[in-house]
């Protein structure tokens, strides 16, 4: 891990995020997904929300100039899919108060899965989630994913058959977390 940088996405990075997202997805939905799964999953689903990349919330993850993992959190109400799914839909922002923080597209190269990318971007996401005002999180799942969220102590609350244009199905589950606020220094004064 230490020669691993995070950094925020650029847009410059879209087309390899998309590489890698494909192969991602290929390589690691395998268990949970047909192939025909995927490959729409992939053209209907999986993409870069170029969004998140302006919002600057949308985190990669290197090792030396390649990337290796992504995934981000948002502050706006869509809760998952790239720009082909969104298609023009409003993406209003959230109100930190009453609305969860959204965790988003996460993907991992198969060749570093279950080596702590996404665990390094999952805590990214809500340590920078937790100080932009957000008590909780949450997410829409896939059966592959499900795993790294519930360790993150996610709860699925809902499962849905998503009903792709090419009459495949995507079964995911939305989760949710609450997060606690960071510890107010001022709160606890020392009592020397």
């Amino acid at each position: 891990m230490s020669e691993w940088i995070m950094r925020a996405a650029q847009l410059e990075d879209v087309e390899t995020l998309q590489q890698l997202i494909a192969v991602s997805a290929r390589g690691l939905n395998s268990a949970d997904y047909t192939p025909a799964q995927v490959d729409s999953m992939i053209k209907y689903v999986y993409g870069v929300d170029t969004q998140l990349v302006r919002d600057q919330t949308y985190l990669v993850v290197q090792e030396s100039d390649t990337i290796i993992g992504c995934g981000g959190w948002s502050k706006r109400k869509t809760l998952y899919g790239g720009d082909q799914r969104k298609a023009d839909a409003e993406d209003n922002l959230l109100d930190p108060q009453v609305d969860a923080a959204r965790i988003r597209a996460f993907f991992v190269h198969p060749d570093w899965a279950r080596k702590g990318v996404g665990s390094h971007l999952m805590q990214a996401c809500e340590d920078a989630a937790r100080d932009a005002g957000f008590r909780s999180m949450e997410l829409m799942a896939t059966l592959t994913g499900e795993f790294l969220y519930a360790r993150f102590g996610f709860k699925s609350v809902e499962e849905q058959d998503v009903v792709l244009p090419d009459g495949n199905v995507m079964k995911v589950r939305r989760m949710v977390k609450e997060i606690a606020s960071p510890p107010d220094p001022l709160s606890n004064p020392s009592t020397d």
